[in-house]
């Protein structure tokens, strides 16, 4: 199955890290001594024997950050363009607007004949012929005669105020005025909203509509952007049932793939899927061979017996992280497949989530120019009860917010998904707090787009 963003999958190269201020640790001899658990885990198949070792949240996420591959960009379709992220600087080359226009609808004049207007004493000026935007009015203009002018139309080489329709009395072919008017009252000049010269974007910018309506403005027609990285999903388990389907008897209905694409492309990635893959080596194998940039796999990730994805990656790639000192998501691994980046996430619904979020995540979001942050919105709120963690393990808590305050959402068990739409976000209690106390101030990450 193929998603409908296949036509983004191949990217020309082009490396832009210098660009953007970002780099990508090669020095593997480096990574070797960093990660010495990589020896063993390619080694040995720990299936129902436990994790040897489990790694902290920061030593995967150094990991992950030693392994990004390079950024890659392609040119696309300024229409095409919104919410990617630029790989170059832009600068304007023309002003906008390029010439000096109306910005009313009224009577183009010289200031100098209205110098002596007043109540007692106005101005009648002749009203001489109309001037259309893009259509300059092309004949001599004498003083004492005006031009009707309408919102944007190029200003008559001789006249340097706009005096709006409703601030004049008219009789037949002529204006009264009775008082005077500032030079360059209502008239826009060249270049007052971009100068030629100036830098519009900057690269790593995220691309909006506005950007788009400017870019176009100044005659970009097409952009060079970070390529969305391709990202392969495979997910496994005999119990599992194709999503949307009603589940029955002992199975299950899969949800994370639904949910896993989502947030692959809410993070800027290009998503295919193997689809359900049966718990089988040969088939799991197989369904890794794809041109990507990254592979996450669902389920299977942990030490049971049917558990084959973390020895086949440490057998046929490299398997740099199994185990992670973190809850939710504790089975999480990590390696290379050729090279591919992988991460093996478990196949409980919130554990899938966070170990997405929290690794998976923070690769594709790295590659798409989105920074390695967590896509939340942040809150700064006090607990409203006591939470308990483990001291050297970091949590990730989902909460709710209830009169100002925030509690926990229950349960908290890692298939809970529901607890996970309840919520109205998660809590990090970090591996060196072991507890946080009621009325303390936390920091909530919210369940919802920045």
């Amino acid at each position: 199955m193929q998603s409908k963003d296949d036509s983004n999958l191949r990217c020309p190269i082009g490396r832009v890290n210098r660009l953007i201020g970002w780099s990508v640790l090669a020095d593997r001899t480096t990574k070797k001594a960093m990660f010495s658990l990589r020896g063993q885990v390619s080694r040995h198949d720990v299936r129902m024997s436990g994790f040897a070792h489990r790694s902290s949240v920061a030593e995967a996420i150094a990991w992950i950050d030693s392994e990004i591959p390079s950024l890659q960009t392609e040119k696309i379709a300024l229409d095409r363009s919104t919410d990617r992220v630029l790989a170059q600087a832009i600068t304007s080359g023309v002003d906008v607007p390029g010439f000096r226009r109306g910005m009313m609808d009224g009577f183009a004049v010289r200031a100098s004949d209205l110098r002596k207007a007043s109540e007692s004493e106005p101005v009648v000026l002749r009203v001489v012929g109309d001037v259309y935007p893009g259509k300059p009015y092309s004949s001599p203009l004498s003083s004492m005669h005006v031009i009707r002018i309408m919102t944007g139309a190029p200003m008559p080489p001789e006249c340097d105020v706009v005096i709006p329709v409703e601030d004049v009395r008219l009789q037949d072919d002529q204006i009264v005025v009775s008082h005077p008017v500032a030079t360059g009252k209502h008239v826009g000049l060249p270049g007052e909203d971009v100068a030629s010269g100036t830098l519009v974007l900057a690269a790593g910018r995220r691309i909006r509509p506005q950007d788009i309506g400017l870019l176009s403005s100044i005659g970009i027609d097409a952009v060079e952007v970070l390529c969305k990285p391709r990202v392969h999903l495979i997910t496994t388990g005999n119990e599992l049932l194709p999503a949307g389907t009603p589940p029955k008897d002992f199975m299950i209905t899969d949800a994370n793939s639904p949910m896993l694409e989502s947030l692959i492309r809410r993070d800027g990635g290009c998503v295919t899927s193997a689809g359900i893959v049966p718990d089988d080596p040969e088939c799991i194998l197989k369904a890794f061979q794809a041109e990507v940039e990254i592979i996450i796999v669902s389920g299977g990730s942990s030490v049971g017996l049917e558990d084959h994805v973390p020895q086949l990656l440490a057998e046929h790639g490299e398997l740099g992280i199994h185990g992670v000192q973190m809850r939710p998501s504790s089975p999480v691994g990590i390696g290379i497949f050729k090279t591919r980046l992988v991460f093996l996430l478990p196949g409980n619904p919130v554990s899938c989530l966070c170990g997405y979020d929290v690794f998976a995540g923070r690769a594709i979001r790295k590659l798409t120019g989105r920074g390695a942050a967590l896509p939340y919105r942040e809150q700064r709120l006090p607990l409203g009860e006591s939470m308990l963690s483990v001291e050297g393990r970091k949590d990730y808590v989902r909460v709710q917010i209830e009169e100002g305050k925030v509690t926990k959402v229950m349960p908290q068990g890692a298939a809970m998904l529901f607890s996970a739409v309840r919520a109205d976000g998660f809590v990090v209690i970090s591996e060196e707090a072991g507890s946080l106390k009621t009325g303390e101030m936390v920091t909530v990450y919210l369940y919802e787009p920045r």
